[in-house]
């Protein structure tokens, strides 16, 4: 593991921020690393409001998608609200739905089958809707791409507008509206939405007609956060707002659904990484291993009973789910070792058997023990389907685009893509990846990185500075957990490995003769010999509260150690 350390802000910033804030110069590094840079800034951030939200007017053809929609139910139309089966789709199409059917009541929700329709737009799904009289689908995660759909739709008489957050191609569908602040010719303000944020808006414009404020629509946002955790988009800007007060609803009054998946959780205060680990995994397991509907069931359902009986359904799910990725993570590891392929560039592994529902997942599995550019294949109908996961700083989805000729259709992000292909392409797309990633990636990019804020004494660790590091919540992509560098530290002698199979590490540490600090590392009782030698080592790590017993102390979570340089 590589420790990059960042380079240290401008210090007439840093001096600027240490004055008008009255605090210290780890603090103050800490903003202006983030882009904080005055008062006003650091307001918002420590502060976020509501109104700091974007007038939803500013995207794009929002104007027209209100005016489709009032239509609609101004002359009775029946409505779909159609959405991918992850955790971004189904709260998206929970979100908008419940908002529609809460003042019109002709409104159906569809999530395609992942199995029988695969990802996106479906001609399924627009059969259903036109079998059912349905005028005006709503397209919420997916449909950027889905230029041949729109127009079987608009042979159909069915109208579409789409809510993305995916990377738009040169030819934009017919649709009545295109909501995607990634449109080239959008200058909405903010650009990383998730599928569910972009819902979100809508249903803020909506609102703004109808006289409501954004107060009316705080309860929606628990869906949100959870899409904003699982989705992995950064949280920054409008998404810190967004996840503030929905993280802030999940813990006071988050909708029957979602209290039903989290209310065995002995945690006073979830934060967003508990709803990346507790709740995102169950409402995905709904379309991983059964129908992503059952997500929406939960997720729309307003009786606590029902929800608890939802959730106990998807709970099963979700150890189904758990079994398989652990069998097929083992499968896929000695197929590489079968394959000599341990020293390649990429990961490209197959199997017809594996369910389709985890490959995902697999596919970051693997990046834990091989860590590269990861695509998990299986069979899909007619068709090779992949999950295709990647590391640090490296564009998965322009290497897919690079091997394009051997691809079926493909779409994605940087750092998650999904992509199909003819069975007798696969060899060639094979190979083709790894020339792509071999001539592309930069070798540092192959060695997991820590990025370390700053390197700190732990006579700075004080439970002041922790409660200001705590108001940096939420932590995300682009507001990650701070991560320090200590020098110098020994272990107390209370050193040991545990676990149930004793691989993580617990220490005491201390940095000469001042205060010392309890620590766990997950995964790093290899290292044991380096903490526990009688040697000096340094450490990276994050700082934690522990509570035991009734007793809170701070924690160092440590990300690695190594001998003292």
């Amino acid at each position: 593991m590589r420790w990059t350390l960042k380079s240290k802000p401008d210090s007439q910033k840093v001096k600027h921020l240490m004055q008008v804030l009255q605090i210290d110069e780890v603090v103050a590094s800490l903003l202006v690393q983030r882009g904080i840079e005055t008062f006003e800034e650091a307001k918002t951030f420590f502060r976020p409001h509501l109104s700091d939200l974007h007038d939803p007017y500013l995207m794009k053809d929002m104007d027209k998608a209100v005016m489709r929609i009032e239509k609609a139910v101004a002359e009775g139309e029946n409505i779909m609200v159609f959405g991918d089966y992850d955790v971004d789709g189904t709260t998206a199409v929970s979100l908008v739905s419940s908002y529609l059917r809460s003042f019109y009541p002709n409104v159906a929700t569809y999530i395609p089958d992942r199995y029988k329709e695969g990802y996106g737009v479906s001609d399924a799904g627009i059969d259903f809707a036109d079998d059912n009289g349905i005028t005006l689908i709503i397209a919420l995660d997916c449909g950027i791409k889905s230029i041949d759909k729109v127009e079987y739709a608009k042979s159909k008489g069915i109208d579409f507008i789409i809510c993305d957050h995916h990377r738009p191609g040169d030819e934009l569908p017919d649709a009545v509206a295109v909501l995607d602040p990634k449109r080239a010719d959008c200058n909405y303000p903010y650009d990383e939405l998730c599928g569910c944020g972009v819902g979100f808006k809508l249903v803020q414009a909506l609102a703004e007609r109808r006289g409501q404020t954004i107060t009316d629509l705080v309860p929606y946002l628990d869906l949100v956060a959870t899409a904003i955790a699982a989705d992995i988009v950064p949280i920054t800007g409008e998404n810190r707002v967004l996840a503030t007060f929905g993280l802030d609803i999940i813990n006071t009054f988050p909708r029957p659904g979602i209290q039903a998946l989290i209310q065995n959780v002995k945690k006073q205060k979830l934060t967003i990484s508990d709803v990346v680990f507790i709740i995102a995994p169950r409402i995905n397991a709904a379309g991983r291993i059964y129908h992503g509907n059952k997500a929406v069931e939960l997720l729309t359902e307003f009786n606590l009973e029902q929800a608890e009986e939802f959730a106990s359904q998807i709970e099963g799910l979700n150890t189904d789910r758990k079994d398989l990725d652990k069998q097929i993570t083992v499968e896929a590891l000695m197929q590489i070792e079968t394959n000599n392929e341990q020293e390649r560039f990429s990961t490209v592994v197959y199997d017809e058997n594996w369910h389709k529902g985890v490959i995902g997942i697999v596919a970051s599995r693997l990046i834990e023990t091989y860590y590269r550019p990861t695509l998990v294949f299986t069979k899909s109908g007619e068709k090779l389907a992949a999950s295709a996961r990647s590391v640090k700083d490296f564009d998965i989805y322009n290497a897919l685009e690079a091997c394009a000729d051997y691809l079926e259709q493909f779409g994605g992000h940087m750092y998650a893509a999904g992509l199909t292909l003819k069975e007798e392409q696969f060899a060639e797309f094979k190979q083709k990846f790894e020339e792509v990633v071999s001539t592309t990636i930069a070798p540092e990019l192959l060695i997991p990185e820590v990025a370390v804020d700053a390197e700190i004494d732990f006579i700075d660790i004080t439970p002041k500075f922790f409660r200001i590091l705590k108001q940096f919540e939420p932590f995300g992509p682009g507001n990650m957990t701070p991560v320090f560098l200590s020098r110098g530290l020994r272990d107390t002698g209370y050193g040991k490995p545990i676990g149930a199979d004793e691989t993580h590490l617990r220490l005491f540490i201390k940095q000469g003769e001042g205060e010392g600090f309890g620590a766990i590392g997950f995964g790093l009782a290899s290292k044991m010999n380096i903490a526990c030698g009688g040697e000096l080592f340094d450490a990276v790590y994050s700082i934690e509260e522990n509570e035991w017993n009734g007793n809170v102390t701070l924690q160092l979570r440590l990300r690695d150690i190594r001998c003292e340089e």
